[in-house]
Order: C-alpha cells, then sequence, then structure tokens
C-alpha cells in the first residue's frame, strides 16, 4: 500500500485528528475524513457535517451558508463514500463530470483509493509496473 497524498500539513493533521477522535479507521471513516479534511472550509465546519454524538452524516450541511461549489463537491464526495448518499431531486455536483471538475480532483481520487483498498490494489500494480517499462 502506497503512502496516502494530502493536499497540505493541515490535511493530514485533521484526517489523523478525526481518525483518533473516532476510534476507528475503517474504510468508511478514513475515506470521509480524507475527503472532508480536503478542504480549509469543510475542515473548519466538520460539526456542520459530521455528528460526533451519532457517528453520522449531516447533510443538511450542504445548504448552510458558507458552503462554495468547491466544497459542496468535496461533501457530496465524501457523503456519498460514507454510505453511498445522494440527493434526490438534486443533480448538480453528483455525477463525476461535475463532482471531479476542480482542482480537489486529485485527491479524490486518493479517497475513492482510501474507501475501496481492495479494487485499487490491482490498479496500483499495474501503474507501478507501466511506470517501469517505461523507465
Amino acid at each position: 500500500m502506497h503512502p496516502i497524498w494530502f493536499r497540505d500539513d493541515e490535511h493530514e493533521r485533521f484526517y489523523v485528528q478525526m481518525l483518533d477522535a473516532e476510534k476507528c479507521s475503517d474504510g468508511y471513516h478514513r475515506a470521509l475524513f480524507y475527503t472532508l479534511g480536503i478542504s480549509r472550509e469543510t475542515r473548519s465546519h466538520i460539526r456542520d457535517l459530521y455528528d460526533f454524538s451519532n457517528g453520522g452524516i449531516k447533510p443538511e450541511g450542504l445548504s448552510a451558508p458558507w458552503q462554495t461549489g468547491g466544497t459542496i463537491r468535496v461533501c457530496r464526495l465524501a457523503f456519498n463514500l460514507w454510505n453511498g448518499w445522494t440527493e434526490a431531486g438534486d443533480e448538480r455536483y453528483s455525477t463525476p463530470h461535475e463532482l471531479f471538475d476542480c482542482s480537489y480532483a486529485p485527491y479524490f481520487f486518493e479517497a475513492i483509493r482510501l474507501r475501496y483498498p481492495d479494487y485499487c490494489q490491482s490498479n496500483e500494480r499495474t501503474i507501478k509496473r507501466l511506470a517501469e517499462q517505461n523507465r
């Protein structure tokens, strides 16, 4: 398994702190907190997005006044990786075309790898093999 690629030191600190706080590092929590940690805004509003007392997401946080197009993308992907959540009747930022059309896209791929490590391992081996062949 390759090291996790973080956007910056704050992203990494947030990720570690959230996993420690929840005392859980399964794929669901890793993907959720990694994704919500990408943006400074989502990190600072984590309590609007995650209920620490019940251990679940708070979709109503999507309508908070601090949300932007970028942070909505972050939250929608994080919520979807958490439990398949989608917002019925609102297709904005719900397809790969709309979600990944932002500067956070490279980190979104990393979040997917964290959520589905078993499925991504073979891709990592293939990419590594191709990289070695092209040397």
